[in-house]
């Protein structure tokens, strides 16, 4: 694939959309459990990974991947973190081993998967979310629903609220070439036609609370390799990573220098960084 096809997949990865709702009660939880394994949420299968002990009072740590990836692409991530208590992330349905989804998906069946997971993993003890891309989309959305669970958020280069309209605005539908293929299969994906049949539309930014939330947005600008409207999709990634600081009044925006989209593969240090230092003023309150 071309560095310039990579650049708006990138996109495809990091979808807006709108607010998750809560689910119906889960089965009994069992929390204990470490390793990779399938549980069952309602009728579905959900490959499920968690590593470490659990430390009291302090939250479960819950990584949700990007588009197009698996938990696999998180265990170097989930295995460091592990040192400091119990971590766990999960494939969503239509990615990694767990089930197909029977048709397209929308956030609040999204969601309801994810509490479904957070019921088995965590029982009732605290999380932190931490997303990737889409994962961070997600877990955004989620948590203004969920503060009594939700204590905390990091989002790695999570997707603008407002990805559709910042593509439809810096990748005219007059664009042609490279830029105008990529624009289609983009809007494909937001339509529900990527793996996981997710459909998305943009919303707003609610809060989840007065918790504290770290942004981190990718410091070196690979979104320039698409020609003609390279610069501008950066500046529209930038201001959609700001729109995120509005879920708390203790949300802080940084800028992970030499890092691509995956800022936990090219800048773990960073992203261990800021999770521990949220899960620890999760523990603290």
């Amino acid at each position: 694939m071309s560095r310039k096809a990579s650049a708006l997949i990138a996109l495809c990865c990091a979808l807006a959309g709108v607010a998750l709702s809560a689910c119906d009660e889960a089965t009994e939880a069992e929390s204990a459990f470490t390793g990779t394994q399938k549980i069952k949420v309602g009728e579905r299968s959900v490959n499920v990974s968690c590593s470490g002990n659990a430390a009291e009072g302090r939250p479960v740590v819950v990584l949700l991947h990007g588009g197009g990836d698996d938990l696999g692409k998180l265990s170097g991530l989930q295995n460091t973190l592990a040192a400091q208590g119990r971590v766990c992330s999960y494939d969503r349905l239509g990615a990694g081993a767990s089930d197909q989804p029977d048709g397209p998906q929308s956030f609040e069946s999204t969601g309801k998967i994810l509490t479904g997971v957070l019921d088995q993993v965590a029982g009732g003890e605290p999380v932190v979310l931490a997303g990737h891309s889409l994962g961070g989309l997600i877990a955004a959305r989620y948590s203004p629903d969920h503060q009594d669970r939700v204590k905390g958020l990091v989002l790695m280069d999570a997707t603008s609220p407002t990805q559709e309209a910042d593509l439809r605005q810096r990748i005219p539908d007059s664009a042609t070439g490279t830029a105008a293929e990529l624009r289609a299969q983009t809007l494909a994906v937001f339509a529900g036609q990527g793996p996981e049949k997710l459909v998305v539309t943009d919303g707003e930014v609610r809060s989840a609370g007065n918790i504290p939330v770290e942004v981190i947005q990718h410091g070196k600008q690979y979104l320039t390799a698409v020609p003609e409207y390279g610069a501008g999709l950066e500046q529209a990634w930038s201001e959609g990573q700001r729109k995120w600081l509005a879920l708390s009044g203790r949300s802080n925006l940084s800028v992970a220098a030499n890092s691509e989209h995956y800022i936990y593969v090219d800048r773990p240090d960073l992203a261990v960084r800021a999770i521990q230092r949220v899960a620890d003023e999760a523990k603290s309150e």
